[in-house]
């Protein structure tokens, strides 16, 4: 269902606004549209892939250890 929106945006923006959605084809609604569903899309939280959740949080309390040391340590958590 759709339903009207009214915004307060500045005339610079609105303005531009304008002129993007005629060189583009697509209403100043569409583009708003595309926009916030975008941003929701983005802002979805994505899941960790394993090896990385695996050493998510490892370096909360010291300094990033060099490439030997994070070898040793991936290949520690992930053989327990």
């Amino acid at each position: 269902m759709q339903k009207k929106l009214t915004l307060n945006i500045d005339d610079e923006l609105i303005n531009f606004a304008h002129t993007y959605s005629r060189q583009n084809g697509l209403s100043i609604s569409k583009l708003f549209e595309q926009y916030l569903s975008k941003l929701k899309t983005n802002n979805q939280t994505q899941p960790l892939q394993s090896k990385v959740q695996a050493l998510y949080g490892i370096f909360h309390n010291s300094p990033i250890p060099d490439k030997t040391e994070l070898r040793q340590i991936f290949n520690e958590k992930s053989t327990h």
